[in-house]
């Protein structure tokens, strides 16, 4: 058994390179060797690494990976759900979701969580973490991990939030960005998996010709109908953030929330909405340990969420911080209360555009055009005297010409010089098509 790891342009469908092993493979190895050839293309085409983005399956959902990639930007789907125990993941699953996105052929909609800036790996390299939940049904989910009836899905980023929201990134990686459907025609068209070498160098060179057919395939479609690439509105551009108004709007923010702000210091040596942490379980905790919970939640007329977290009256009235949390010190009779702000993020105003050619068209094209060709074979017979072969008994290496190595078999095969002249003509040959494979055309 052996494995492999492709890369493969999105917009273009062609492929950048395959690189195998036995077994299960080497995925970070291959990773990497991967990502090298994939700088080496930007080197050549003179393209910024800021117009590059990597969509890994979840072979690679761990954090160790991160650091393999070299900085370009990515998404991929996560597979450590350990993360979800993280005291900064399980504070911000308990505050209002980011966003709802609802898939449109099976209409499962995914509430959808954003955690910026969350370590992970050994090397505790920034990555942007997307929480997808939705509730769990009947059968148990192929994806994701489900806690008390509900399924959390993980997917990582590099993408800022000022460009792509919440539902940005989860869509890049389920629908547009998926190369599933690409790597299905692939094994029907061409079965490059197929074991046909029995050395594991035959093996990998018969994936690479198989991919270089592919591009061919597709690069030739191309010049029989040379069709400009097509735009597609991936993401509508999001409607401008609420301005200050009478009336609070009813809805959130489409494009979600920001970190979690509060109040700064209202007074020398006292305590600040920043003196209370947010803890796991979705409350606050204050200087002197105390629990305060979320009691309100109300819009602002600028679209922000104020959550308001209150302590409970026997905590604060025994206190010996009370003089130092409350505004009129120990003859203040509520309890102590902290706001959470909940401010729209900033995204910018464009739309998302996606470029790419179709997958299926040229390709095709160009197959189609194949099997209506007529082909003549002229052979030539030349006036030169055939050579005498003397029978020589065969070795057994021979007999068994597996054994032979590249040299002996390339000698096997070579054509002797007095061979007979081959003419091949090609009819129904375009033009266009003939001139990139540099084919004499009548």
């Amino acid at each position: 058994m052996r494995s492999r790891t492709t890369a493969l342009q999105a917009h273009t469908h062609q492929f950048l390179g395959t690189f195998g092993n036995p077994g299960n493979g080497e995925y970070r190895a291959e990773l990497r060797r991967a990502v090298t050839a994939i700088q080496s293309y930007l080197v050549a085409h003179h393209h910024p690494e800021e117009r590059v983005l990597l969509r890994l399956d979840g072979q690679y959902g761990t954090g160790a990976v991160l650091a393999d990639l070299a900085g370009l930007p990515f998404v991929m789907r996560g597979k450590d759900y350990q993360i979800l125990k993280r005291p900064e993941v399980q504070a911000r699953l308990t505050l209002p979701p980011d966003q709802h996105l609802t898939h449109p052929e099976s209409g499962m909609v995914r509430t959808l969580y954003d955690c910026p800036d969350v370590p992970l790996g050994p090397d505790g390299v920034s990555c942007r973490v997307v929480v997808a939940t939705h509730p769990a049904g009947k059968k148990k989910s192929p994806v994701g991990v489900t806690r008390s009836g509900v399924v959390y899905e993980l997917f990582f980023s590099r993408l800022p939030q000022q460009a792509f929201t919440a539902s940005d990134v989860v869509e890049l990686y389920l629908h547009r960005g998926a190369f599933e459907t690409t790597l299905a025609d692939e094994d029907q068209e061409q079965d490059p998996d197929r074991w046909c070498s029995h050395t594991a160098s035959g093996q990998e060179v018969w994936q690479i010709v198989s991919q270089w057919i592919w591009n061919l395939r597709l690069e030739l479609g191309h010049q029989l109908q040379p069709d400009p690439v097509r735009t597609t509105e991936f993401a509508p551009a999001l409607p401008p953030a609420h301005k200050e108004s009478p009336e609070p709007p009813a809805q959130a923010p489409v494009q979600g929330y920001g970190p979690p702000a509060v109040a700064l210091p209202w007074k020398a040596g006292r305590f600040s909405g920043q003196d209370f942490a947010l803890q796991p379980d979705g409350t606050l905790r204050c200087p002197a340990d105390q629990e305060l919970r979320a009691h309100e939640r109300r819009r602002e007329s600028d679209g922000s969420l104020r959550v308001v977290y209150a302590a409970s009256i026997r905590s604060c009235r025994d206190c010996s911080l009370r003089e130092q949390c409350q505004w009129n010190g120990g003859t203040t009779a509520k309890p102590r209360q902290v706001s959470v702000l909940l401010h729209p993020l900033a995204v910018g105003s464009q739309p998302i555009f996606w470029r790419d050619w179709s997958r299926r068209h040229h390709r095709r094209m160009c197959m189609q055009l194949l099997r209506h060709q007529r082909v003549e074979v002229q052979v030539e017979f030349g006036n030169s005297a055939t050579p005498t072969v003397t029978s020589v008994p065969l070795s057994r290496a021979q007999r068994a010409h597996y054994r032979l190595d590249w040299s002996e078999r390339l000698a096997r095969n070579a054509r002797v010089p007095t061979a007979s002249q081959l003419t091949l003509r090609l009819f129904g040959v375009p033009e266009g098509f003939a001139t990139p494979l540099s084919l004499m055309t009548a």
